[in-house]
């Protein structure tokens, strides 16, 4: 099981590891020894997410999201086995706790008064100069 916070925890049904070997520097034992985690997490069919969570974690997820709704995490960061699969629970971990926090709905503003005044003061002074940029009057 993975706690992922107090009333939220990922069964281990849910989760499937699969070790695979890494590419990168090891030497003899990058050629032996499976040490790449692929960590893939059943997201669309956990009951253990809202909805609006499995949403955002979609779009935090991106390329990560498959098309039948699981979560990949692939790492091969250390040459230790056990390593990369903490590694891995961690990052799923941490990208479901991003997915938890609601954003801020935005509260949209208006510009002040001073705001529009001088906006609409730099764009006389700018027609100006440019109406300026015309032909010349040949003086007689």
């Amino acid at each position: 099981m993975l706690r992922i916070t107090d009333e939220i925890a990922i069964e281990d049904w849910e989760l499937t590891e699969v070790f695979s070997r890494s590419s990168g520097p090891g030497g003899q034992n990058v050629n032996k020894v499976s040490t790449a985690v692929d960590l893939r997490f059943e997201a669309a069919r956990s009951p253990n997410l809202p909805d609006a969570v499995k949403a955002r974690l979609k779009r935090l997820a991106g390329r990560r999201w498959t098309e039948s709704g699981a979560v990949l995490i692939r790492v091969e960061d250390t040459r230790s086995q056990a390593r990369n699969r903490e590694i891995a629970r961690e990052r799923l971990a941490e990208l479901i706790r991003k997915a938890l926090e609601k954003p801020k709905r935005r509260v949209p503003t208006r510009p002040t008064l001073g705001a529009k005044k001088r906006r609409i003061k730099a764009k006389k002074e700018r027609g100006e100069i440019k109406s300026l940029r015309g032909r010349v009057a040949p003086e007689d």
